[in-house]
C-alpha cells in the first residue's frame, strides 16, 4: 500500500463546511465538523484512484494504542470500511451521527 500525502482544502459534501488542511502533524481526509468522508482512495491513502466517489458515513470510533482515536468510515454505496486517524480539531461530539446504527 502506497501512502501519498495530500494537503488539500475541500468542501464537505455532507454538511457543506469549508475544510482547510491541517497546519501540521497529519493529513485530513474527513470533515472535522460532521466527521463524514468521501470514498476517493482505492488502494492506499491519497491515491485518489477510486471510481466509487460516494460519501462515507462515520460508523465507529475506536482507540488504538499507536494511533489514538480512529474513526471507522463505511461507504454508502459499496460498503468498504476504512479506518482514519482523528485530527486534533475533530468534533468528536458529532459521533455518532444522526441516524447512525
Amino acid at each position: 500500500m502506497v501512502f501519498i500525502p495530500r494537503q488539500e482544502p475541500f468542501v464537505c459534501e455532507h454538511c457543506g463546511a469549508v475544510v482547510e488542511p491541517l497546519s501540521k502533524g497529519t493529513y485530513r481526509n474527513h470533515c472535522p465538523h460532521c466527521l463524514w468522508s468521501k470514498h476517493v482512495d482505492l488502494e492506499g491513502p491519497g491515491d485518489r484512484r477510486s471510481s466509487c466517489g460516494a460519501l462515507m458515513r462515520p460508523v465507529g470510533l475506536d482507540q488504538r494504542a499507536k494511533k489514538g482515536f480512529v474513526l471507522i468510515h463505511r461507504c454508502e454505496r459499496c460498503a468498504k470500511e476504512i479506518a482514519n486517524k482523528t485530527a486534533p480539531d475533530d468534533d468528536l461530539s458529532a459521533f455518532p451521527p444522526e441516524g447512525c446504527p
